[in-house]
């Protein structure tokens, strides 16, 4: 069996479609808390996959948050030694400060609600997004905070409100600033933790709602597809 660490930031905020993906994949799955367990202690290298989840902080609140010098420290020994690593939205930014590139508050406002992606310029650089792209599937943006492209990294999808939106290096790492990995029926939970968040950005929570309740089901049919092609990238390379 093959060990799999997910680091999640907010309980709410899990693997969703992605836990079945990687339990057929033959892993085992291991959940830690950011902030609770010593992530200074984890083996950067051990794990045959980590997945580093969203959260509602910045990757530059270390000074609130000292244990996330720790994590961007755990992933840029992961990311050197070129191990499977997965991030979706603040994990997405943190994979970014562990290679290098700026981490910053966004210019345009707070990105949340369902839309489409757009595709790299380079079809034959949409790695394992094909799925999303092919069917037009609307994803479910959740962020306030954006970030440079690594060097090295190949740009993989953009929005008309922020242009990077997935990166990859090689095939052992791929950054999500969206969620694919939502499940509908769970984002009740999400609705409530978040709360004066969306108060704040005056997002009408019945608005979002019923936009989950129509593009969610599909982005859950096609996100299996997704993480299935990414495991097989990874897990060979």
């Amino acid at each position: 069996m093959r060990q799999a660490i997910a680091i999640q930031h907010v309980s709410f905020e899990d693997l969703g479609t992605l836990e079945p993906a990687l339990l057929a994949a033959d892993c085992t799955v291991q959940k830690l808390q950011a902030g609770v367990d010593d992530l200074a202690q984890l083996d950067p290298v051990a794990c045959d996959v980590l997945i580093v989840l969203g959260g509602p902080i910045g990757v530059y609140d270390h000074e609130i948050y000292p244990w996330l010098s720790d994590e961007v420290a755990l992933l840029r020994a992961r990311l050197v030694a070129r191990r499977p690593t997965l991030g979706i939205c603040l994990g997405a930014q943190l994979m970014a400060a562990a290679l290098g590139a700026k981490v910053y508050p966004g210019g345009n406002g707070k990105e949340i609600g369902w839309s489409a992606l757009s595709p790299p310029a380079d079809p034959q650089t949409a790695h394992c997004l094909a799925p999303l792209f092919v069917a037009g599937v609307e994803v479910l943006h959740w962020h306030g905070d954006t970030f440079e492209l690594p060097d090295g990294a190949v740009h993989l999808a953009s929005t008309a409100q922020y242009s990077n939106q997935a990166f990859a290096v090689g095939d052992f790492a791929l950054a999500l600033q969206f969620h694919p990995e939502v499940a509908v029926k769970q984002l009740e939970r999400w609705y409530i933790g978040h709360a004066a968040e969306l108060a704040q950005a005056r997002v009408s929570v019945a608005a979002l709602r019923e936009q989950s309740r129509r593009h969610g089901p599909a982005l859950e049919m096609a996100a299996p597809s997704l993480w299935h092609e990414w495991l097989q990238r990874a897990l060979i390379e």
